[in-house]
This record gives structure tokens, sequence and C-alpha cells, in this order.
């Protein structure tokens, strides 16, 4: 029986980039940043209150994992904004919002009243769109 998930994965597209974005933006902790082949790492990232999960930063790159033709697919989707990767929670969402706006993470929808609570939506510097939500507790 499966017992709990520990890693999930975010395809982005430089990882440099998506480690500034994650972990000074963002607020992230590194758990792992480990070379891994000639071009890429082992890059995962916690949120500060949820250590137990890692969010892998999987760089989209030509080798053993995608051909060429795959990862000219992925980029063109991850920059169009097509991949929704994940709910992430907060207990103030306005006050999360205004703090992550003024260290430049772009909304595409401001909080916004819904039925579970309030939501805004965001991307990281890839592309990948997230929710922002205050649950309704």
């Amino acid at each position: 029986m499966i017992t709990k998930l520990t890693h999930t994965c975010i395809y982005v597209l430089n990882q440099d980039s998506a480690y500034d974005f994650y972990v000074n933006k963002l607020g992230f902790k590194v758990h792992t940043d480990a070379p891994m082949g000639k071009d890429a790492r082992w890059l995962t990232v916690t949120p500060p209150e949820q250590p137990e999960l890692e969010i892998t930063l999987f760089p989209i790159i030509e080798g053993a994992m995608f051909d060429k033709e795959t990862v000219q697919t992925m980029t063109s989707l991850i920059r169009k904004g097509t991949f929704g990767a994940a709910v992430f929670t907060c207990k103030d969402l306005l006050a999360t919002y205004e703090e992550l706006r003024s260290k430049g993470v772009v909304f595409k929808k401001p909080p916004t009243k819904e039925f579970y609570g309030y939501e805004a939506l965001f991307l990281d510097d890839s592309g990948n769109w997230f929710s922002l939500a205050q649950i309704n507790s």
C-alpha cells in the first residue's frame, strides 16, 4: 500500500533561474543540490512548513530522459503557460500576494473569493502556473 508522496517534479527551462525563483522569491528551502550528468543537477526544494515534500526542479534538456523533439514540445508548452503544476497554500493570501508581487512574481489572477476560500494564480520563471490559496477552515 502506498503511504505518502515524497517527491514531485516541476519541469523548468533553466535550473539556475528556477533556483533563484523558488528560493529567493517564494522562500522555499534547498534540500538537495547535487551534480547529475554534464548539463544538469538533482535540485530539490521544500516549502518552509513542509520539509518532507521535495519538489524536483527538473530541467528539460536533451539526453537520457528527453529527445530533441520532446524538449522542443515541452519548452513551447511551458512557455505558453499551459502547465498548471500545483496548489500552494498560505495563511494570509493578501499579505503573501503583496510580498510576492514586490519580489517580482507575476500573477495571472489577483486574489479572488472562491467557494473554498481565496485564490490567486501566479507564474514561475519558466511559465508554469500555480494556484496560491487561503483555504477556509
